[in-house]
């Protein structure tokens, strides 16, 4: 095996290793909102101006004479910290993959802009990370520093799929891949771009507490479109009525808008998915389609049971992860057809050499 393909298989392990670590990140990030651990550590990136949260008596004394208004809560507080170690190896892990594609920079083929796209990403997100805190949950920057962690993890699966075809020769590509050349692509992009819209009003749901606003399904307050509904507040992303957003600052009219708004979305992402299975499903690829499948119907279920139970911390957790599966299950499907594409355009150029060649030069 030559240097360049054991740096190329180096980085692809690493790779999917970040993808993991991300997926967690994502998670650890979505309980410390949920659990209103938000503001555990008052302050960035230390917590109470410690570098773990204050547990002795003398360290807790200390901490509250500096936040008064901020008492501390060590669960809470350990909550937002792991999220923040976890997140900080990640960041290390992606900054080992830019150097590794700085060096394989002239490797044709090898995603060296990809890898450097996703170290300006972790450091703008850590950026957010600090403004999440120092901006007292604005639901402005909560829900950008949710698009951002989902992004991250979404980037990273297509730099694992994307180093693990660089590692195959083409003649290894298996041709189920092949197949994948002739789905609808524009579907398939305006199915991404939906889910990535109703992952965004997910998280401008969950940041201005508006979850709770509808306790019934399919209506809301026994309404299908109820009148006191305020979508012109609820959707208003000028909105700065702090200082602090713990626990919301918006009233039940506005918050009611965004959660049918919400729900609108999801009504809308599950016509567009149903079609792009159908279309997968007559182009015979129905292991694809049925993964698109899978993750919708995963996630429609979660998130009416949701409604129903009144978001338990676990099952508000399992949507998160829902979304992120059902992301992922979007970014993997383009990544392996521009790759199929790709590979079929290579392997049609090459007959036409071969073709051209036997016929310059002719056996005998």
């Amino acid at each position: 095996m030559s240097s360049i393909q054991s740096s190329i298989q180096s980085a692809f392990r690493l790779s999917a290793c970040a993808v993991l670590l991300a997926a967690i990140v994502v998670t650890l990030g979505a309980y410390t909102r949920l659990a209103d651990a938000g503001l555990g550590c008052p302050d960035w990136p230390g917590c109470y101006g410690f570098l773990t949260v204050p547990q002795s008596e003398v360290h807790i004394v200390i901490a509250e004479a500096r936040f008064p208004e901020t008492p501390v809560e060590a669960h809470k507080g350990w909550a937002e910290m792991v999220h923040r170690y976890v997140a900080g190896i990640l960041g290390v892990l992606i900054a080992a993959l830019a150097c590794m594609a700085i060096r394989q920079r002239r490797t044709p083929g090898y995603p060296l802009g990809l890898s450097l796209g996703l170290l300006l990403l972790v450091v703008v997100q850590a950026a957010f990370g600090m403004w999440t805190v120092t901006l007292k949950l604005w639901p402005q920057v909560v829900t950008l520093h949710l698009l951002g962690g989902f992004a991250t993890l979404s980037l990273l699966l297509v730099l694992t799929l994307r180093l693990r075809h660089l590692i195959r020769q083409p003649a290894d590509a298996p041709e189920s891949l092949l197949q994948l050349a002739g789905a609808p692509r524009l579907l398939m992009w305006l199915a991404l771009m939906l889910v990535i819209g109703q992952i965004a009003l997910g998280g401008w749901t969950s940041a201005n507490y508006a979850a709770y606003a509808c306790p019934d399904f399919p209506t809301c307050h026994g309404e299908w479109w109820p009148e006191q509904m305020a979508l012109d507040k609820g959707l208003n992303i000028t909105q700065h009525v702090g200082p602090n957003y713990l626990g919301g600052q918006l009233e039940g009219p506005a918050r009611v808008g965004i959660h049918m708004m919400h729900r609108l979305g999801a009504l809308t992402v599950t016509l567009v998915l149903s079609l792009l299975c159908v279309a997968l499903w007559r182009r015979q690829l129905r292991g694809e389609a049925t993964a698109v499948l899978a993750a919708l119907a995963l996630q429609l279920a979660i998130g009416i049971a949701n409604v129903f139970w009144q978001f338990p911390l676990l099952l508000a957790l399992a949507h998160n992860s829902g979304a992120a599966l059902l992301l992922l299950v979007l970014c993997a499907l383009l990544t392996q057809h521009y790759l199929a594409r790709s590979l079929s355009h290579s392997r049609s150029r090459n007959k036409e050499l071969t073709y051209e060649n036997h016929q310059t030069c002719p056996a005998g």
